[in-house]
C-alpha cells in the first residue's frame, strides 16, 4: 500500500478560502473545497478565521463523534508532516479503550480475576473485532432507520464459524463440538462466556437494533431447548440458529399486561383431538413484526412506515390458556391466520416491536411444552435467565454512557474552564464510577454462582438476587443517565451529533426497567424470596 502523502501545516495554511479550503483533523490533511457548501452547518463554520487551513481537532472533537471522519474519509488527502501522534486516539477495531473505567475490571490487564481466563479474554478479543468491524455501522444506521438487521448479518452472525445465536443462548448441549470464536471449545462455553458476548455487543449502543437481532431468540426458544421433544428440536433449532427463521416470546397481553395470572387468549381442543385452535391477541412482542421502509423521494429523511404486512417472525412461543385453572406453552408457527402489527415505542422500530393475533389459529398437540396446564412452570423457568440477560445489557450499556461522558468532559470548555475541572462535575462522574462497578461486582457474583448450579437450582436460589441485582442496575441506569445529560447539556437531549448516544439512551433506559418485571415487581419479589428463608427460632 502507498504511503500517505505528507504536507507541512504550512502547505495546508495557504488553502484557506472558499473554492480552496483544506483543514487537519487528527493529523490527517482533508481537502473540502467542494464540500464547503454542503457542510450541515454552513460553510460559515468551515471559513472561519481558526478552521480553514488551520488544525481544528480540537473544534472538531467537540462537536463531532468520531464516526463522521470514516464517513467522509473521501475527503482525506494525506497526512500532516509531524513526529507528534495524532492527539486524540481513534481506536482501531478490537482494541480496549485506553479511558479510565471504560472496561470492565477483569479486562485491566493490571488487574486480576478469579472468573475469568483465557478462554473468557481470547472470546473478548474475537467478538469484539468481529461487532466494531461487522456490526457497529450497521447497527447505528438502522437504529435511526427502523430497518431490521440485514439478513446477510445474521446469516453470518449464525454460521459455524462464529456461531453467535447458539453462544447466546448460553452454555449447554446446542454448543457440543463447536470450536468457537477466539478457539474456545463448546463445552468450555459458560455464563461468563455468555456475558462477555452480550456485553460487547451492547459496546454498539444500539438497544432497539440490538432487540431486532435476536433478541425473541433468547427469550422464546429456551422452552424448546428445555421442553422440548426431539423431534421439535430437530425441526426447528437448525434453522432458527442458521437465522433462515426467526422466533418470538409471545405472553403479554393488552388488559394483562405481564400478569400471566390474567391471560385471556384461549385454546380448545379440535374434535379430533390432534389440535388446539387458539384465538386472542399478545403486545409488546419484540421482533414479531418488521415492516419495509420506503425512502421519500430518493432522500435521507427517515422512513414511511407502512402500517401492516412485512417481515414476520416464523415461530411465536406462546402463553394460551387451555381451560379455566389451565395455562400452556405452545410452538405456534406462523400461517394465515396469524397476523402482526407494528407498535411505535421510544425504541427504535429495528427491534420489531408488535401485536400478535391468532384467529382460530390450529396447533399440534405435540407442539404444547412441558404438557399441558404446565405453561407456569415453563415461564418462570425462563424468567432467570431472561432477568439476567437484562442485568449484563444495563451493566454494559451504563459504562458506556459514563465512557462518552467522562471523555466529553476533557473536551468541553465553559467559562474557560473543561468541565472536567469543575467540582460538581467530578462528583456526578464519582457517582456514575461506584453505581457501575458495584452493579458489575455483583452480576459477576451472580453469574458465578449460576456457573455451579443446575437450571432448576438457579430458578429456587437465584430468582430473589437477580430480581433485587436487575431493580438495582435498572435504578442506577435511570440516575446514570440524568447525571449524563446534565453534564452534557442541549447536547444530551439532541438525536444526532455528539450526546447522540446519551440522547438515546435517556430515551430508553426505561425499557430494561420494565422489560422482564418491573423494579416495583421484582424489589417486591426479592424480599418474598428471603422471607421464605427467614427461620423462626430467631423471632
Amino acid at each position: 500500500m502507498a504511503s500517505a502523502k505528507l504536507f507541512t501545516l504550512e502547505q495546508v495554511n495557504q488553502h484557506n478560502k472558499e473554492g480552496d479550503l483544506w483543514l487537519v483533523v487528527n493529523n490527517d490533511v482533508y481537502d473540502l473545497s467542494s464540500f464547503a457548501d454542503m457542510h450541515p452547518g454552513g460553510a460559515g463554520v468551515l471559513l472561519a478565521a481558526d478552521i480553514a487551513g488551520q488544525d481544528c481537532s480540537t473544534a472538531f472533537f467537540s462537536l463531532h463523534r468520531s464516526e463522521v471522519l470514516t464517513k467522509y474519509a473521501r475527503l482525506k488527502i494525506g497526512r500532516l508532516d509531524t513526529p507528534s501522534p495524532a492527539p486524540y486516539p481513534i481506536l482501531q477495531p478490537g482494541e480496549l479503550s485506553p479511558v479510565p473505567y471504560a472496561e470492565p475490571d477483569w479486562l485491566n490487564p493490571s488487574f486480576r480475576s478469579p472468573y475469568y481466563n483465557d478462554t473468557h479474554r481470547s472470546l473478548q478479543r474475537a467478538v469484539r473485532k468481529f461487532f466494531d468491524e461487522e456490526v457497529k455501522a450497521e447497527a447505528r444506521v438502522h437504529e435511526l432507520s427502523g430497518e431490521r438487521p440485514s439478513k446477510e448479518l445474521v446469516e453470518l452472525m449464525g454460521t459455524p464459524q462464529w456461531a453467535l445465536h447458539q453462544m447466546r443462548m448460553g452454555p449447554g448441549k446446542h454448543l457440543a463440538g463447536l470450536t468457537l470464536p477466539g478457539g474456545v471449545k463448546g463445552e468450555q462455553f459458560d455464563y461468563f462466556h455468555e456475558l462477555v458476548v452480550i456485553q460487547e455487543l451492547c459496546r454498539l449502543g444500539a438497544p432497539g437494533y440490538m432487540a431486532g437481532l435476536q433478541a425473541g431468540q433468547i427469550i422464546g426458544l429456551p422452552p424448546v431447548l428445555n421442553f422440548g421433544t426431539p423431534a421439535m428440536q430437530k425441526r426447528v433449532l437448525p434453522d432458527i440458529f442458521a437465522a433462515k427463521k426467526f422466533i418470538s416470546l409471545a405472553i403479554s397481553e393488552p388488559h394483562a399486561g405481564s400478569d400471566v395470572q390474567g391471560i385471556q387468549t384461549s385454546a380448545k381442543l379440535s374434535e379430533d383431538g390432534k389440535h388446539w385452535i387458539v384465538s386472542g391477541m399478545k403486545k409488546w412482542i419484540t421482533k414479531g413484526v418488521f415492516l419495509p421502509f420506503v425512502r421519500l423521494n430518493g432522500s435521507s429523511d427517515l422512513p414511511r412506515l407502512a402500517p401492516r404486512s412485512g417481515y414476520f417472525s416464523d415461530y411465536f412461543m406462546t402463553a394460551v390458556r387451555t381451560g379455566p385453572k389451565s395455562l400452556s406453552m405452545m410452538l405456534i408457527e406462523r400461517d394465515d391466520t396469524v397476523e402482526t402489527r407494528k407498535i411505535r415505542t421510544s425504541y427504535s422500530s429495528a427491534a420489531g416491536t408488535a401485536y400478535v393475533f391468532f384467529e382460530g389459529t390450529k396447533v399440534p398437540v405435540e407442539n404444547v411444552l412441558g404438557g399441558e396446564g404446565n405453561g407456569l412452570k415453563v415461564i418462570l423457568s425462563n424468567f432467570n435467565h431472561e432477568r439476567w440477560v437484562i442485568c449484563c445489557r444495563i451493566a454494559r450499556y451504563s459504562r458506556l454512557m459514563f465512557e462518552e461522558t467522562w471523555k466529553w468532559a476533557h473536551l468541553r470548555k465553559s467559562q474557560g474552564k473543561r468541565l472536567i475541572d469543575q467540582p460538581v462535575v467530578r462528583n456526578k462522574l464519582a457517582k456514575m464510577i461506584y453505581k457501575i462497578d458495584m452493579g458489575q461486582a455483583w452480576l459477576e457474583n451472580v453469574t458465578y454462582q449460576m456457573t455451579h448450579m443446575s437450571y432448576a437450582d438457579q430458578s429456587a436460589l437465584l430468582a430473589g438476587p437477580m430480581a433485587l441485582l436487575k431493580t438495582f442496575l435498572s435504578r442506577s441506569a435511570g440516575e446514570i443517565s440524568d447525571d449524563c445529560v446534565q453534564i452534557w447539556g442541549g447536547r444530551g437531549i439532541t438525536q444526532g451529533g455528539m450526546g447522540a448516544l446519551i440522547e438515546q439512551f435517556q430515551r430508553t433506559y426505561k425499557f430494561d426497567s420494565i422489560l422482564g418485571g418491573s423494579e416495583e415487581v421484582l424489589a417486591d419479589l426479592g424480599v418474598r424470596q428471603a422471607m421464605k428463608r427467614m427461620p423462626r427460632a430467631v423471632l
